[in-house]
């Protein structure tokens, strides 16, 4: 793996619980060296009708080169039909940190 496969996916989630859920899932797994999570609230339309609900954003530090899995992982422990799943790729990062994802992604720790 390479610093320039690594990324962020983005993720909201109904609750607290569920971000939880979803976070240890892929951390559990090795999909993702770190995920972080905080509540939001979204505004948006479902099915014709304006929303305003309490959600929780997860920030999924990763290797975008799994996304596919990531993906069928996140929709298997999700509630949302249509779940947010966004990737982004990292463009420029601490050498440091980024050697430090690669480590957890690739379970190569010393």
């Amino acid at each position: 793996m390479k610093f320039k496969d690594l990324g962020i996916i983005l993720v909201s989630a109904s609750s607290e619980e569920e971000a939880h859920k979803i976070a240890s899932t892929l951390i559990e797994a090795s999909l993702a060296a770190c995920v972080t999570f905080s509540p939001m609230t979204a505004v948006y339309t479902w099915e014709g009708e304006l929303n305003c609900n309490e959600e929780w954003q997860l920030i999924i530090k990763t290797d975008l080169t799994l996304f596919d899995v990531i993906v069928h992982t996140i929709q298997d422990v999700h509630s949302y039909e249509i779940p947010e799943i966004i990737a982004l790729p990292i463009v420029k990062g601490s050498s440091r940190y980024l050697g430090w994802m690669v480590e957890e992604l690739t379970n190569e720790k010393e």
